[in-house]
């Protein structure tokens, strides 16, 4: 099949991890026929710098234009200013919001061989597969904002539309795993909770009864997932607390390295991008981990393009080098240096293609 991939390789180390998950698509692409195009734009501080927007109308036309869009990482001190007009995070959310992806998917899976890297105990960790659906264009983040010398605001708002539809994206997800849903809230304190609670509870039990589901606060939740995580099998929540909670979620598997995510919609045309941040400390040190940025691009398969064969090569691959023992520094025994971006990357495109 053709497609059209627009790659935003952003700031930090963006841009090392997006080439690499690009190489490892391109092979994908060799070994089964495709004819995948790839095209470069600029997003976060490196767009502000150069055009004066963390989201120039170049790159918004290319989005619109794509079949997927895979994200590197934007941010870092440079722009930090909090009192700064114009910061990284704007392009992201107003990208966000211009693709219309409202459902931001994050897997938490641990591996055997990966328990060494958490610091939680084997027995803690077992078993566990998670999946967190994000609620990704309401909440806080997108409410009205305003600051003055003694005050500032940021206002919480969602709507039914807007919570049924997260909620469908949720149940039919949960259909195809272990048909359960922790829907995540804070209804003994927030109205917005409240309601959150409301509709998700009528969607499920009048669209979807063959889910079962709980309600859980985010306190209790943030205490949960490094107690037991592994009774969880879908995980619903509103847009700050989802990002909160997958950031905990990483210490699950061992680092924010290793975990991917996609942002959805109605359309097939998605938004892929790992969970960690720009990390501008290691930025050109040819060390960071390009796993969950590469096991986003198998995300981007099984989602926008339907590939899911391909989708699942790759993640076999991946799992593959780590019981091989392929580490970089972030999830590398005490001791041990680790391996560079490079060099993890390369034993990934060695392992694609095998029988799995």
């Amino acid at each position: 099949m053709k497609a059209h991939i627009v790659v935003l390789g952003g700031d930090g180390i963006g841009p090392e991890v997006t080439a690499a998950a690009v190489r490892v698509l391109k092979k994908v692409a060799v070994l089964h026929g495709h004819d995948f195009a790839f095209v470069d734009a600029q997003i976060g501080g490196v767009a502000i710098d150069a055009t004066g927007s963390p989201l120039p109308p170049r790159t918004v036309e290319a989005c619109r234009s794509s079949d997927a869009v895979l994200l590197g990482a934007v941010g870092g001190p440079k722009w930090s200013d909090p009192a700064a007009r114009v910061r990284p995070e704007q392009g992201l959310l107003e990208l966000r919001r211009l693709l219309g992806v409202y459902a931001n998917l994050r897997p938490v899976r641990a591996s055997p061989t990966m328990a060494d890297a958490s610091p939680l105990k084997p027995e803690v960790i077992r078993d566990t597969d998670i999946l967190v659906v994000r609620e990704l264009t309401g909440g806080i983040y997108f409410g009205r904002k305003s600051r003055t010398e003694y005050e500032a605001e940021d206002l919480c708002v969602y709507t039914v539309a807007e919570i049924e539809r997260v909620t469908r994206m949720a149940a039919r997800l949960a259909m195809a795993r272990r048909r359960k849903i922790a829907s995540v809230d804070k209804a003994n304190v927030l109205e917005t909770s409240r309601l959150w609670r409301e509709v998700v509870e009528r969607v499920l039990k009048t669209e979807f009864p063959d889910v079962a589901f709980e309600h859980v606060l985010v306190d209790a939740m943030s205490m949960h997932l490094i107690r037991r995580p592994a009774t969880f099998d879908v995980i619903l929540t509103e847009n700050m607390f989802g990002d909160i909670l997958t950031d905990e979620a990483s210490m699950i598997v061992g680092s924010l390295g290793l975990l991917p995510s996609a942002s959805l919609g109605d359309e097939r045309r998605g938004l892929y991008e790992p969970i960690h941040g720009s990390a501008p400390d290691i930025a050109g040190l040819g060390i960071a981990n390009p796993f969950g940025t590469i096991l986003s691009a198998a995300l981007l398969l099984r989602h926008s393009l339907g590939l899911g064969d391909e989708a699942a090569g790759i993640e076999h691959a991946v799992e593959s080098a780590l019981d091989a023992g392929v580490r970089t520094p972030d999830i590398a025994p005490a001791g041990q240096g680790g391996l560079g971006t490079l060099q993890a990357t390369e034993a990934i495109l060695t392992r694609l293609g095998r029988p799995t």
